[in-house]
């Protein structure tokens, strides 16, 4: 029974996570800045993108942070605010 529970919340964690960065860019896509525009101010502010892409109606992307510290990160399309950040 303990191994279904921490299972349970295991799983429980990974999808709130993901609908919390999902409520977060819920912006109607005719709002979207452009995934050039997009990457080109994350760039100019010190991000290394491996890939960029859309999760979820966010910008998704993983490559390496300002610090230089790889990241898994999710960015509202309308104001590219950071919205999660997994390392």
């Amino acid at each position: 029974m303990k191994k279904f529970l921490a299972l349970a919340a295991i799983a429980f964690g990974a999808v709130s996570s993901n609908a919390f960065a999902k409520d977060l860019c819920d912006v109607p896509e005719e709002q979207w800045q452009s995934m050039e525009a997009f990457e080109q101010a994350i760039t100019d502010k010190g991000w290394k993108i491996k890939k960029a892409k859309v999760d979820d109606g966010c910008y998704e992307v993983y490559g390496w942070d300002e610090n230089g510290e790889k990241v898994e990160a999710y960015f509202n399309p309308k104001t590219f605010e950071l919205v999660k950040m997994d390392d």
